[in-house]
This record gives structure tokens, sequence and C-alpha cells, in this order.
């Protein structure tokens, strides 16, 4: 909204927009970055454009909704293809080799790539969501990093959902919880309140940077990239597509089965 919309639609008159401004809009979106120490406007990618669109066509459809406009011009306009995400899996002795790597944290590294939290479910755990005796997790918020600050709210499934954890996973967490409170968070910022989301320079981004140099033939994983980590070691110790389904919180098994199907016999 602030970037995109709010400097070229935020002052229109709704009943004065036309579908051809809105595409025109999308086709020439540009975002700032960087060329020899020298801010340029290069093109938008598909997915801001698309997260842009989303934000205009929503206010709109209440328009709508409201009886202002009779159509929404923002809807039936092209929109850019997103890239499909390219999943990298990572063996065992990978994923140790990686946790290794980190300063601090590792834990982290070895929680993400066994059990496929997202970052947001991992930030938003507290003491008393680790069941140490039988090695589960409740999932029972997502804290999402907006402009350096955490939003906390329900996951993404806007249910809970009881994860397994191996035991030497379960293991390296037992330390962080002691002298906390049940409702205190496992990962604090020295501020209080669930950690951001690492940006590059953290902890993780330079493990990776490190191990990639040491080997280039090693996969540049990111964070949310250590789910499809999880996803085919779990498919690769035997787990059917339920459990992988249930471990990482979609819908339905439709989707665990499109996403991975490669890894299933």
């Amino acid at each position: 909204w602030e970037n995109h919309v709010k400097p070229l639609w935020g002052e229109r008159a709704i009943a004065t927009i036309q579908p051809s401004e809105v595409q025109a809009w999308l086709s020439t979106m540009t975002v700032r970055g960087f060329r020899k120490g020298e801010e340029i406007q290069v093109p938008a990618s598909a997915a801001m454009v698309r997260k842009a669109h989303a934000v205009l066509a929503q206010i709109l459809d209440m328009a709508v909704v409201d009886g202002k406009l009779k159509s929404n011009p923002a809807r039936g306009v092209k929109l850019p293809k997103k890239a499909k995400p390219v999943k990298v899996f990572l063996t065992p002795a990978q994923l140790r080799t990686l946790a290794d790597e980190c300063s601090t944290k590792g834990e982290i590294v070895w929680l993400l790539g066994t059990v496929g939290l997202r970052w947001g479910e991992l930030a938003g755990l507290q003491v008393g969501d680790v069941d140490f005796l039988r090695g589960r997790i409740t999932v029972r918020r997502n804290a999402v990093t907006v402009s350096n600050r955490v939003v906390v709210g329900t996951p993404k499934s806007h249910e809970a959902r009881v994860v397994g954890v191996p035991r030497f996973v379960v293991e390296m967490l037992e330390p962080l919880t002691r002298g906390k409170a049940k409702g205190d968070w496992l990962w604090e910022r020295e501020c209080g309140g669930p950690m951001v989301l690492p940006s590059k320079g953290s902890f993780f981004h330079e493990a990776v940077r490190r191990v990639c140099d040491d080997d280039p033939e090693f996969p540049a994983v990111t964070l949310h990239g250590l789910r499809h980590v999880a996803a085919g070691l779990m498919v690769r110790s035997g787990a059917n597509v339920k459990v992988v389904q249930r471990q990482l919180g979609h819908a339905s098994a439709a989707m665990p089965l499109d996403t991975y199907a490669e890894l299933f016999e």
C-alpha cells in the first residue's frame, strides 16, 4: 500500500479508474535497486506486482459490495506468472554441516530442517508448546515479521496442530527453557518479544555463505527452503503423504502430493 498503491491511487476517485490504467501500472511497476553502488529503479518481481494488485483489487471489491462501483476495474487484467520456487533437498549430513556452521542458534536449523515449521510458526513458539516427554510441539501461533516488527496471529491454517520432533532436536531445545515460564518465548529478542525474520548478515545467511564458499556444490538453501528439506527427509524415511501433510500444516494431502510428487514411489 505505502510503496506502490497509495502513491498512484490513494487520492484517485474510484469511479474514474479504468482497467487499461491498472494494466499499465502493473506492467511498468518498479522497485529500488542498486548497480555499482548507485541507486536505480528495476522492474518489480512477479510476486511484488501480484501483491500490489491484490491490495488495490480487494479495496475496489469492497467498493463494489458497497454499491460505489458496478464492476471492479482491477479484475480481469493480465498478471505476471509467479516463478515456480526451486526446491532444495539436503541430506542429513548436509543439514548437520549447515547447523554446525551456525555461530549461534544451530538448533533452529535442525528444527526447521527436520520438522518443517514455517519461520513464523517457529518464532511464535512458547515454552509451554513443547512436550519434551512425547517429543511433540503444538503450533498455536504465527509470528510474522512486518517492516522489522513482529505481528503475532494464528497459524496459516487458523488451527493449532501437533507435530513430531526428533528426540535429539527436542534435547537441543531443553536448555532454552531453563528458568523460563510456560508463557515465555522459546527464542526472544533482547528488547523482548518473538524473533524477527533473519536478514542478510544474520547467523543463518552467513552460515550458508561459508558452507557454499567451502563447497561450491552445496545447495544455497533459504530459511523457507528448509521446509522442503524436512519434507524430503520425511519421505525418504518412509513417511506417507498424510504424515507429511500434518507435519507441514497443509490443508489437504493434495498439496504435498503436488509439491513433492517426484519424491514418492
